[in-house]
């Protein structure tokens, strides 16, 4: 597979290539992002259906019209409904984790004209893992800070941090080298960034208003009915994964690519790449990308 021109980039074809990336591998993308996140809906509709269900529903009038006593939950149930839901909060973490990076590593294979499958992008990021947390871990907690002290300046962190996680993987940096090397990159690109973010929101308000929000709505009209509210929600919760899994490769190829054309920009990468079988030049931050070797 030839690689993709490396060129500098304007907005509208940074996007092009996204949507265009994502629909001539859409499989590829899809499972990437469906596989890791299917463990964490089993994991939600078990909650639902075997764990915890909201005790306000228990107070809700049976059919013959009379009260119903509140059940309170014993000392075990609420311990075991805490450990299934850290159980959960874990893999979902995880998941995240193995999307990213996984689509991180795909994009930037077929961007340099190899050929990647679902279980090659999945391997390659499982030795990352560690990082990777702690690249996601600083991302969320200097975003959340910047929006305690102001809401602008958070937006302007996460947009100035967009790249973190395809530094961190593509070009082997730790967790603060990795947030470091994201500020340098989108000097002066800010506005960029936060276009792209802007894109994916309205996507997955969008989806989730196609896929979820009508079982939300069903939910709402059968408040007299707790066993017909626990489907309506299990139907909320799959909507949702479905508008995750089929929305959020949007915005992370959207990064990779975003990473690429900045590096093009302001350190010549196109060049570096079409040196390197002449032993010509090395990327700025030393070697080629590790992800990619």
């Amino acid at each position: 597979m030839a690689g993709m021109d490396l060129r500098p980039l304007s907005l509208g074809e940074i996007l092009d290539r996204t949507f265009g990336l994502y629909r001539r591998f859409f499989l590829l993308f899809l499972g990437i992002s469906a596989i890791p996140r299917l463990l964490v809906l089993v994991l939600s509709l078990s909650q639902l259906y075997f764990g915890f269900f909201p005790a306000a529903l228990n107070k809700i009038p049976p059919a013959s019209g009379l009260q119903a006593a509140p059940a309170i939950p014993s000392a075990g149930s609420i311990a075991a409904g805490v450990g299934f839901g850290l159980i959960t909060l874990v893999v979902t973490i995880i998941a995240y984790m193995l999307t990213q990076g996984a689509t991180i590593t795909a994009v930037s294979e077929l961007y340099l004209g190899r050929t990647v499958t679902i279980a090659d992008s999945f391997r390659r990021v499982l030795g990352e893992l560690g990082s990777l947390f702690g690249v996601i871990l600083l991302n969320g907690l200097a975003t959340i800070a910047a929006f305690i002290v102001l809401i602008i300046p958070g937006f302007y962190v996460m947009c100035r941090l967009v790249v973190c996680i395809p530094a961190a993987l593509i070009e082997g940096l730790g967790p603060i080298a990795s947030l470091e090397r994201s500020f340098a990159l989108t000097k002066d690109f800010a506005g960029r960034a936060f276009l792209i973010l802007l894109l994916y929101f309205a996507l997955i308000f969008g989806a989730s208003a196609l896929f979820a929000w009508p079982f939300s709505i069903g939910m709402a009209l059968a408040m007299k009915n707790h066993e017909v509210i626990r489907g309506w929600l299990a139907m909320t919760q799959i909507g949702a994964y479905l508008a995750e899994v089929l929305v959020t490769p949007v915005l992370t190829i959207a990064s990779a690519i975003f990473y690429y054309d900045l590096r093009v920009r302001k350190e010549a990468f196109d060049l570096q790449i079409m040196m390197k079988p002449l032993g010509g030049a090395v990327p700025v931050t030393g070697t080629l990308p590790t992800a990619l070797s």
